[in-house]
């Protein structure tokens, strides 16, 4: 198995017992997180957000495979299984993952996933009939990036 395998293994198998410290170690100090959700994080920004979502996930399980890498690239899929706080849905979201190498540790993190999906499953109706909408998308942009900056207040 490759020496950047064995990184993403490392990280989803700590994702799984929810432990972003060792997540974060995984990542370089420069590292670069993209999502749907979050559009771009830098640096501490994406380990935070990882710190965050660990701290409140609900009812959550994740299963991971796929995993492929060499000496600059990889990629994996996942599956997060979990309760939305904001509603109290169920989320399933299937994501698949890219990522770029510099010594050791990850420098860019790309996850892929359907924003439309996730919303039907999230927001309910609402996220059914306007999941697609760039409104909506802003919007759950928006309050990310509040729930994070906040998160990184009472952290400060």
């Amino acid at each position: 198995m490759h020496a950047n395998e064995e990184l993403l293994e490392k990280f989803y198998s700590a994702f799984q017992r929810l432990d972003a410290e060792t997540m974060a170690i995984c990542y370089a100090d420069d590292v670069q997180f993209s999502d749907p959700v979050f559009p771009i994080l830098q640096g501490k920004e994406a380990t935070d957000m990882w710190r965050m979502l660990t701290s409140k996930a609900q009812d959550f399980s994740l299963v991971f495979d796929g995993i492929r890498a060499d000496d600059l690239k990889g990629e994996a899929h996942w599956v997060a299984t979990y309760t939305f706080s904001q509603t109290g849905r169920i989320v399933v979201n299937d994501i698949h993952a890219s990522f770029v190498f510099r010594n050791g540790r990850i420098i860019r993190h790309r996850d892929h996933f359907s924003l439309w999906k996730w919303a039907r499953q999230a927001l309910g109706v609402k996220g059914l009939l306007l999941g697609w909408a760039p409104i909506v998308r802003n919007a759950v942009q928006k309050q990310a990036a509040k729930g994070l900056s906040a998160f990184r207040r009472q952290r400060d």
